[in-house]
């Protein structure tokens, strides 16, 4: 069975995540830096990875084919996309190996902007319209895994 693995310590969308993955009946495994609460299911797992990186390192090493990871981490997406999982980020945006590699530049670019103060703050709040996305790009994305792998 595929797992879900959630990049958990900002995650704005766990509930959502438990909601789907108890209606497909697929595991979660929610990998946090400390201790939080998550739902008493046989599904759901809380994973604590202390240190800087850890989280990361952790998803990374585990995550495989047709695994779903959520995560805002675009550096963690690169590495899971490379181990042929799905990542998918809060927002409803699914990485794919086209797109990452201009993501990544991306990111580098506005962390340079940031540091030299032409641009401020981060991205913007999350709204309903966003958790809507993401609710539909994750169903999409357990549908495909499923005909995929039935």
């Amino acid at each position: 069975m595929k797992i879900i693995y959630i990049d958990a310590d900002a995650c704005p969308v766990k509930d959502e995540v438990y909601r789907v993955a108890r209606r497909y009946e697929m595991r979660v495994r929610v990998v946090a830096r400390t201790f939080m609460h998550v739902p008493a299911h046989a599904l759901f797992e809380l994973v604590e990875q202390a240190g800087f990186g850890a989280v990361d390192d952790w998803i990374a090493e585990q995550a495989g084919v047709g695994d779903i990871v959520v995560t805002a981490d675009i550096p963690l997406a690169a590495r899971c996309l490379e181990k042929q999982a799905h990542v998918l980020d809060p927002k409803g945006k699914a990485f794919t190996e086209n797109d990452i590699g201009a993501a990544l530049a991306m990111r580098e670019l506005m962390a340079e902007l940031r540091q030299d103060g032409t641009v401020k703050g981060g991205p913007g709040p999350m709204t309903a319209r966003d958790r809507s996305r993401f609710l539909s790009r994750l169903d999409e994305i357990i549908n495909a895994i499923r005909r995929a792998h039935p």
